[in-house]
């Protein structure tokens, strides 16, 4: 009963989280934002909807987590491959909660990050953690987010993998944010068959498409799907040159905005020119995006876009 209809792999987009101006969250533009990602972007698939980074997570409260968890769902019925919903909170109990949430109301899959501030400093003390979180969702595929820069949680993940469905039976792979392509190639070298490994880092993807990743996850593929579905393509029929001319040119544009500073609040402004679906401002601590940063953005966005490579 575990294997979904479509093995989850492409591009899966980390999404936002709407806010209106007031700070609240705002479910009445997630239908909107589902077609917006079908129709105009051809992604199929969404990764931690409340997610403890693009969609601020863990700056929201439990009951928005579900209300958010819900929205997606329903929303992205009949439309959506995939709706993975990230459950990881600081709390154990939280974190329960949050999963058995998910699986009552028919997600796909669920995903935790490793709680980060009073950490797990080796796998016996992550998986006994992760253990607790799958057994509340006996019967929904389990992901693990393994983001590095943001937990501080180091533990390698070809570690982690080694006998991990003994523990947790439904264990079925990995969001794998971070630049180490030694600990991710060992990964699909020894568990490609096995699990379902998605690299994170969007300006590294065709790196990670050559060691074996099976698809991606990631806030880019909310405004630049369409583009990164070239490269995918390229790359799928060997077509390395016009895959890397793919990489370049959207590198060209995360390049730019990193250097301007590119957070989840730039990233909501981004996602606002670029779907037209008001995206709100992002949650304190995180401050809104200067108007300096959306207009150099915004005229980027549109040249990367206009120059970007056409399949043949």
């Amino acid at each position: 009963s575990m294997a979904s209809p479509k093995k989850l792999q492409g591009l899966v987009a980390a999404t936002i989280t709407p806010m209106t101006s007031d700070g609240k969250i705002n479910c009445s533009v997630i239908e909107q934002y589902v077609d917006y990602l079908v129709i105009n972007q051809g992604v199929k698939n969404v990764f931690e909807t409340v997610n403890g980074t693009t969609g601020e997570g863990l700056s929201l409260s439990t009951e928005e987590r579900k209300q958010l968890a819900e929205a997606w769902v329903t929303k992205g019925k009949d439309k959506l491959d995939h709706v993975i919903i990230h459950v990881g909170a600081l709390s154990l109990p939280e974190t329960k909660e949050l999963a058995r949430h998910a699986a009552d109301i028919g997600a796909s899959g669920i995903a935790g990050i490793a709680p980060s501030f009073l950490k797990p400093t080796n796998k016996d003390a992550l998986v006994a953690f992760l253990q607790e979180v799958a057994s509340e969702a006996p019967d929904t595929p389990f992901y693990y987010y393994h983001i590095p820069p943001l937990t501080g949680v180091k533990i390698r993940v070809e570690e982690l993998l080694d006998g991990i469905t003994e523990q947790i039976p439904t264990f079925q792979g990995v969001k794998f944010s971070d630049t180490d392509l030694l600990d991710f190639a060992q990964c699909v070298n020894k568990y490609q068959e096995k699990f379902v490994l998605l690299y994170g880092v969007d300006e590294q993807l065709l790196s990670a498409l050559v060691v074996g990743a099976s698809g991606a996850v990631g806030s880019t593929y909310n405004y630049l799907g369409k583009q990164y579905n070239v490269m995918l393509e390229a790359f799928a029929k060997q077509d390395l040159e016009l895959a890397q001319q793919c990489q370049f040119c959207a590198g060209e544009f995360l390049s730019f905005v990193i250097q301007l500073g590119f957070g989840v609040a730039q990233i909501k402004e981004v996602m606002t020119f670029a779907s037209g679906i008001v995206m709100g401002p992002p949650r304190l601590p995180l401050l809104r995006a200067s108007q300096d940063f959306i207009e150099k953005a915004n005229a980027k966005l549109k040249s990367v876009i206009d120059h970007f490579p056409k399949l043949p």
